[in-house]
């Protein structure tokens, strides 16, 4: 009897456990497409990078429709990040071959292949982390924001939420920080050297460049002017 009572407690706690699991992937659903639904209209105050740094109060941001940033702004992000950026649906599995071959041979610096699409997944709603729940969720928020937003609000937030440097977020407080002037009034020159820092705004400054960064800096800008406008336009 004690066994069959026993394995009854088991088999209803089972039930509740499978229950509250389906509640909470409902609900999770369910605020993650609210929310990014949500975000397609308004602008994103906060990130979690933010919150995890202690910025939330004391981060250099403004956000700036992307009609008031220079063209050259957004053709170095897709020359610097994502080539195929208006054409791939969220993800390049050519990239993530290339870098997958690349990495298993090299054994120092890792290329990665993570879209401005899964960029800006990342940084709107996911904690900095290197783990496989963070690349799920990364997958699952790139899938939803390709969904529901066009590739111009997703480029849009991209250079609105990115780091551009230590406590600096977004390129219109990168302009302001850097050159004094709004990231409408950057130059080419300019627009190419606070993008080319994109992957280590911490590090990188696009005033004080290093020879590499230099280096990456003169290599965006050269492809600028070759770049198609309908690009930058997503008409």
């Amino acid at each position: 009897m004690a066994g069959l009572i026993e394995g009854l407690m088991a088999m209803a706690l089972v039930r509740w456990l499978l229950r509250t699991l389906k509640r909470i992937v409902f609900w999770f659903v369910v605020s993650s497409v609210g929310l990014t639904i949500l975000y397609r209209f308004v602008p994103v105050a906060y990130t979690p990078l933010m919150f995890v740094r202690g910025e939330v109060w004391k981060a250099k941001k403004q956000w700036v429709p992307i009609e008031k940033m220079c063209p050259d702004l957004v053709a170095a992000a897709i020359i610097a990040e994502d080539q195929k950026f208006n054409e791939h649906w969220g993800f390049d599995f050519a990239a993530m071959w290339d870098a997958w071959k690349y990495n298993r041979t090299h054994n120092g610096h890792k290329r990665g292949a993570s879209t401005i699409s899964q960029q800006t997944a990342k940084n709107v709603f996911l904690y900095p982390s290197r783990t496989y729940l963070r690349k799920i969720l990364e997958v699952y928020f790139t899938v939803l924001i390709e969904i529901f937003w066009p590739k111009k609000r997703i480029m849009e937030v991209y250079l609105n939420v990115a780091e551009t440097g230590d406590g600096i977020y977004g390129v219109e407080a990168a302009a302001q920080y850097y050159y004094g002037k709004s990231a409408a009034n950057l130059n080419r020159d300019q627009a190419a050297a606070v993008v080319a820092c994109f992957p280590s705004p911490r590090r990188w400054s696009p005033v004080r460049p290093s020879a590499f960064v230099a280096q990456r800096i003169a290599w965006v800008k050269a492809q600028i002017p070759n770049f198609p406008p309908s690009k930058c336009t997503f008409q």
